[in-house]
Order: C-alpha cells, then sequence, then structure tokens
C-alpha cells in the first residue's frame, strides 16, 4: 500500500474537508479524491461518509485510524534506516527542548557515544509543541521535553527536573523587581503558572521569552531581571554580572522523555533515556 494514500488518509482524518487537505498537501481535490478512492477500493469499505455537515469518517475509517498512524511510523523509520545504511547498525533522531541543550547536550551524546558505538545520532534541538508532532508523525524516534501532550501513540515518563533562578544586574531584592524593567520567562505552560502564583505583578512585562539563551542577551543589552536556568545564574553570579534577587524562590522545571509507544521498551530508547536522567540528577542541581 503507497505510505502516500497513508498520509492523505491521515491529512483528512484532520481537517474533514477534501479541499482544505488538498491545499496542505499542495495538490488537487481530485487527487485527493482519488487517493481515498483507492483506499477504499481496497478495503472494500466507505472510510468517508461526505453529507450537508461535511466530511465524516465512517466506523471503518475510525477503526482504519491507528493502524494508519502505525504504518507511517514505520514507513518513516524503514526510509531514515535505509538512507543513513552504512557503518552503523541503526540510526535514531532525537529532539531536545532549547533550553537544556547548551548544558546537557554535549556530556548526553558523549556517554550515548559510549553506551551505543553502533548507533549514530541526529539531534534536533526545538520547542515541546514541534517535537510532540514530530514524534507523532514518526520524525522523531525519543525527544526530551518541558510540556507532554499525551498523545495515544506516545509514551511520556517523568525524569527529573531542572531549576531556574532571578537573577538580575540592577536590583537585588524582589521588591525592587518593576515590571517595566523585567523579562519574562516563559518556558513551559506549567512553568508559566507557577511564575504567575509567585509573581502576579510581574506576569505583565513588556518582553517575555521561552529560552535562556535570548533572556541572558537581553539582560545584557538591555538590563533587568530574569529568571535563568540555575547554571547559568552560577556562571553570572561567580562573574559579577548578576546578582541572585533576594526573595525570590527558584521555580523547578519538570523534564520528561516521549517515545512512541511501540519502542518504549526498546533497549537503546532506554539506554538514552537513563543516561540523560543520570546528567539531570548530577548536573542539574
Amino acid at each position: 500500500m503507497q505510505i502516500i494514500l497513508i498520509e492523505t488518509f491521515l491529512d483528512l482524518m484532520e481537517t474533514k474537508n477534501f479541499n482544505r487537505t488538498a491545499e496542505r498537501l499542495n495538490i488537487t481535490q481530485s487527487t485527493v479524491t482519488h487517493r481515498i478512492n483507492a483506499l477504499e477500493a481496497a478495503f472494500a469499505r466507505k472510510l468517508f461518509a461526505r453529507n450537508k455537515g461535511g466530511t465524516q469518517p465512517t466506523a471503518a475509517g475510525l477503526r482504519f485510524l491507528d493502524h494508519a498512524k502505525a504504518l507511517q511510523h514505520q514507513w518513516h523509520e524503514a526510509t531514515r534506516a535505509v538512507e543513513t545504511a552504512g557503518a552503523y547498525e541503526r540510526s535514531m533522531r532525537i529532539g531536545l527542548q532549547h533550553d537544556l541543550a547548551a548544558h546537557f547536550a554535549g556530556d548526553w551524546l558523549a556517554a550515548v557515544r559510549k553506551e551505543l558505538p553502533a548507533t549514530s545520532i541526529y539531534l534536533e534541538v526545538d520547542y515541546s509543541n514541534q517535537m510532540n508532532r514530530d514524534l507523532g508523525a514518526g520524525d522523531l524516534d525519543l525527544a526530551i521535553l518541558f510540556t507532554p501532550h499525551y498523545l495515544p501513540d506516545l509514551h511520556y515518563e517523568r525524569i527529573g527536573d531542572v531549576h531556574y533562578e532571578m537573577v538580575s544586574n540592577k536590583v537585588t531584592r524582589i521588591e525592587d523587581v518593576r515590571p517595566e524593567d523585567y523579562i519574562q520567562a516563559v518556558y513551559s505552560p506549567a512553568f508559566d503558572r507557577l511564575h504567575r502564583q509567585a509573581h502576579p505583578d510581574l506576569s505583565t512585562a513588556p518582553i517575555a521569552s521561552g529560552e535562556t539563551t535570548a533572556i541572558l542577551a537581553l539582560m545584557q543589552k538591555l538590563g533587568g531581571s530574569a529568571f535563568v536556568m540555575a547554571a547559568d545564574a552560577k556562571r553570572l553570579l561567580r562573574s559579577g554580572a548578576a546578582s541572585r534577587v533576594a526573595g525570590a524562590e527558584p521555580i523547578a522545571q519538570a523534564v520528561y522523555a516521549a517515545v512512541n509507544v511501540r519502542t518504549r521498551h526498546a533497549h537503546q530508547h532506554r539506554r538514552i533515556i537513563t543516561v540523560l536522567q543520570t546528567l539531570l540528577a548530577t548536573l542539574g542541581h
């Protein structure tokens, strides 16, 4: 069965609209219809019903959905395996949350290379939303992220925490932090909720970012106060570039590992996750 038929089916399950799927896939509506007809002919079952209310999946279409996702994932895995065939027995594509890359990527991948010398690794640094989508589509084999989406085909587990501390190059006490001189960190929805609870008066700052690197650059250029990862806070304190803001408690951010449910017990996945879990327990604090 052609994978292009599967991907057209999955897109139509999302849009419930032949025209919209045609636009998203950059094909004609008649091509979408032809592909769906081909699938329905193969199964001898209608997968979609069209009526005045729009396009809706039939019972057969709903039953095929999980299998279609699995087929798409396996096809992506097979494609990558064939494309990267060479000196390595297997290859993996791994996603890593932006804020973790600077402090953990080097040590993590160095340890993984020792643990899995026959595996080639492609590392992609990204945000949680995109990594969840890429995992679901089979474009990533494993991701380390801040915000799980708990999608049906994905397995999540909490593997540790990182901590953020408020520092400033203008003030030394929380009472003196002004909203106009504050750079609001929005590292994840969970972090944002904790921040709003602890500092409601600082949750409407004029500048905000979801990445420590950007916040550090903004602090250097503009001056002000912000939450940064604990390791960056220590470096700033040692260099004298900033002071810890007294009265501002650190905020913990949970870190999750995410994989496809079919590979959650795979040896290489478990080794890669365990290595980072150990690093978080040591370097994360």
